[in-house]
């Protein structure tokens, strides 16, 4: 260890990543770098053995170390308790999110060494800095076991497939949703576009933490939902039985989730990788090409639909909260991308609005791919049917006629589409001290909640022409009987409809959005979001 730590000390300069680039640019300029995140963490290497120098180049590794710990520790004990698991995903999507917010600042809370591989490979982290991510982070990894094996002996929180899902379909789903973890690190922590230098979000924790809550209720039942090598080589070598090889499997398919998940990033933000990198005001005036775009918004429905479905197949309790933490968490990441509509009812309403955010032929255009990525996780979906005693259906609710159910659609979209008409498409308020909208993603997956929860029992609550043409097809694809083309008819129309009332309804109380410039924003600048 000593001579380990001295060729650290005497380490020569580390080679130059796009953050390292960024961050000298604006210390040259006078202007500190923004010190949170992962991509942001200001990289200082002090050649010193005093450990309280801020700075120091062993403070990130004890950080990233010390929240690891925490996470694996809380999924050992959420796990292996044999209290009801219904909350379980929810703890530890929140102890990864406040352990981000607490880390961030030190060593841009990675906390994952998928995560740290994706920010490698994306040109975020130095490679360098990843090897040494990673010993820390299994450090972590094995400490938290410990402690949970101390605290809830004799229970054990194993890793492997779930009975009665097989290896393959466990596989795919920690690929899909690792990819989908990664992919939100670098949009919402490293993406130079949704933090420019001055100004950057405070969203970021919020949705990375959050992906765990739409994976883990969403493949819990199936792959027992690690997403994290540091979890599944901790858990699977902590629990004393002979299966352990999974955790080395799981860690495969993370990994391969990571580079699945970076090759997104670059395909959906190639202007970012632009050598000189762009200025913050040339990234806030671009916007993508339709194709972009249009896969955007394939890629949210598919993924949305995907958790929605698996969270049905699999018996889960908390589908709607799910459904919402996935929807948010892309929101969040492909807002200023495509707008992030992901919903065809949406869509509608931001064309109807007018202010020419959404012309007819782009939202046919966005219409066609949010389908077809409902149509492709409906395929997805049939991969994980095991007997004919599941069922996907779409249709009332027991005791509820097919009047009611459109009936419950059509308010509860009209809902949705008027949140996201008002907290998304608006402009910033002059008061604001930032240009930065935080909370339009909470509030937009909150409408899913509150319609998935309050009109589930009524209809589904399904508020999405894209999911319930999802829903309807996975039935099928199962061989099931239990879907009746009336109802994906139904509530098609009554979803659409909810959105066009929505649009109404903001053009009545939303006026100042349709005076150039507002009376009450004059002289004030766009909100970039969304456009």
């Amino acid at each position: 260890l000593p001579i380990w730590l001295k060729l650290q000390a005497s380490s020569s300069a580390p080679r130059q990543s796009l953050n390292r680039i960024v961050n000298s640019m604006a210390l040259n300029a006078g202007n500190p770098p923004p010190s949170y995140g992962a991509a942001f963490a200001l990289d200082v290497s002090v050649p010193t053995f005093n450990l309280f120098v801020p700075g120091h180049w062993i403070l990130p590794l004890a950080a990233e170390c010390l929240g690891t710990a925490v996470l694996v520790f809380t999924v050992g004990c959420a796990v292996s308790s044999p209290a009801p698991a219904t909350w379980g995903a929810a703890s530890i999507a929140a102890v990864l999110m406040v352990m981000i917010y607490a880390t961030g600042p030190v060593s841009g809370g990675n906390l994952n060494p998928a995560v740290s591989l994706a920010l490698a490979l994306s040109g975020n982290l130095e490679w360098y800095k990843m090897r040494r991510y990673w010993l820390a982070q299994l450090l972590g990894g094995g400490v938290g076991a410990g402690l949970y094996r101390v605290a809830c002996a004799p229970h054990v929180a194993a890793v492997g497939p779930m009975k009665p899902y097989g290896a393959i379909q466990a596989g795919v789903v920690e690929v899909v949703y690792t990819a989908m973890l990664c992919f939100v690190v670098l949009s919402c922590a490293a993406s130079f576009k949704n933090n420019p230098r001055k100004d950057p979000n405070q969203f970021f924790a919020l949705a990375i933490g959050f992906v765990i809550a739409a994976g883990g209720y969403a493949a819990g039942a199936i792959s027992g939902a690690a997403f994290n090598p540091a979890v599944a080589l901790g858990l699977g070598i902590s629990s004393g039985k002979e299966d352990y090889h999974w955790g080395v499997m799981w860690t495969i398919a993370e990994l391969m989730g990571a580079l699945l998940g970076s090759s997104i990033f670059r395909l959906m933000r190639m202007e970012e990788f632009q050598v000189p990198p762009p200025t913050d005001q040339a990234l806030a005036n671009f916007k993508p090409g339709r194709r972009i775009r249009c896969l955007a918004e394939m890629i949210g429905t598919f993924l949305l639909v995907l958790t929605v479905g698996l969270n049905i197949l699999t018996g889960s309790k908390a589908t709607a909260f799910s459904a919402a933490a996935a929807l948010m968490c892309m929101i969040y990441s492909l807002g200023n991308v495509s707008g992030a509509h992901f919903n065809p009812a949406v869509t509608l309403a931001v064309n109807l609005s007018g202010r020419e955010l959404c012309e007819m032929y782009e939202a046919l255009c966005y219409i066609g791919a949010q389908l077809l990525g409902g149509t492709f996780a409906a395929g997805v979906v049939t991969l994980f049917h095991i007997s004919e005693g599941e069922q996907i259906t779409l249709g009332a609710g027991k005791g509820f006629t097919i009047a009611q159910a459109a009936v419950a659609e059509c308010i509860a979209t009209m809902m949705l589409a008027y949140v996201v008409l008002t907290v998304a498409t608006t402009r910033v308020p002059p008061a604001w001290k930032t240009r930065q909208n935080s909370v339009f993603g909470l509030a937009i997956g909150a409408c899913v909640i509150a319609g998935g929860f309050g009109v589930g029992s009524v209809s589904g609550g399904e508020l999405n022409p894209a999911v319930a043409l999802g829903l309807f097809q996975a039935n099928l694809f199962c061989g099931g009987e239990g879907s009746d083309v009336r109802f994906l008819a139904a509530f098609a129309v009554a979803e659409l409809l909810g959105g066009a009332v929505a649009s109404l309804l903001f053009r009545l109380t939303h006026p100042a959005e349709y005076m150039d410039p507002p009376p009450a924003l004059k002289g004030d600048v766009e909100a970039p979001h969304h456009k």
